[in-house]
């Protein structure tokens, strides 16, 4: 069987290097990207490319390398993302364009450069890393939340648009992980005159103690296995604890106010 291409963006750490490993193992060819090759120059685990998603001309190149050099690109794993915590009236807008221009314009960057080979090679996958997040607004992390449903209510637009071209679509989205998001995400300062002050800092608490006690990454590698592998992925898959997952049937079947009750009580606002 012919060797199958893939490009994961954010694919230096986390749940992106992962998902490198694990599909390596498998027998596909890895490219993962990096917005900073000098700081990986001993990463040896796959082939890492520089590729900024908020930065369309290396997004090009990134991609006219693999495409130079395999003569196709079969898997787009959209992944790079960064989290942003805070109270949104206190969250500077420079940040708040910052999250959306990686979370949201930066797959949709990557995805208008590689559907044109996926459309000649009249096949290919694209998955897009959303969020359990972003199924609902979650207190302190709104502008996180926002970003990643605006990935998700892309995809199901993009699914539509390219099915004539043999390109399938899918969202994977992840609850919480063993990762380093936290240590790179971008927190709006807990302020001493701040009236947030206390009900942030305490969910600000919560939030990374549910990533540092996440599970393993590994269990998105191998749902994205299964989205590669499916003959007619869903729209949507969900990776995550069960109580995670089960939030977004509440959601579905619970009145808002009901559903907004059960939030305030988990985060004890």
């Amino acid at each position: 069987m012919e060797q199958k291409v893939v490009l994961i963006t954010g694919g230096s750490s986390g749940i992106g290097k992962s998902i490198g490993l694990y599909l390596k193992s498998k027998g596909f060819k890895v490219y993962g990207t990096t917005r900073s090759l000098a700081k990986h120059q001993d990463f040896e685990v796959f082939e890492l490319l520089q590729l900024d998603v908020s930065d369309n001309e290396s997004i090009v190149s990134a991609v006219n390398k693999i495409i130079v050099k395999e003569g196709k690109l079969d898997v787009l794993v959209n992944n790079a993302g960064v989290g942003i915590t805070g109270p949104i009236e206190e969250t500077p807008t420079e940040e708040v364009q910052k999250a959306f221009d990686t979370n949201l314009y930066g797959p949709l960057r990557v995805v208008q450069a590689v559907l044109p080979q996926m459309r000649r090679q009249n096949g290919g996958v694209v998955i897009n890393i959303s969020s359990i997040a972003g199924y609902m607004g979650l207190p302190y992390r709104g502008i996180y939340s926002a970003t990643k449903g605006a990935l998700t209510i892309l995809t199901e637009a993009l699914r539509m648009e390219t099915k004539e071209f043999g390109v399938k679509i899918a969202t994977i989205a992840p609850g919480d992980f063993a990762t380093n998001i936290a240590s790179g995400r971008y927190h709006s300062p807990v302020l001493e005159s701040s009236p947030y002050k206390e009900p942030y800092g305490n969910t600000l608490k919560m939030m990374n103690d549910d990533v540092s006690n996440g599970e393993d990454p590994i269990a998105v590698a191998k749902k994205v296995l299964e989205v590669i592998e499916s003959s007619n992925p869903k729209v949507h898959y969900k990776v995550g604890s069960p109580l995670q997952k089960f939030s977004i049937v509440l959601k579905c079947i619970l009145p808002d106010k009901v559903y907004e009750k059960l939030l305030l009580n988990h985060y004890k606002l």
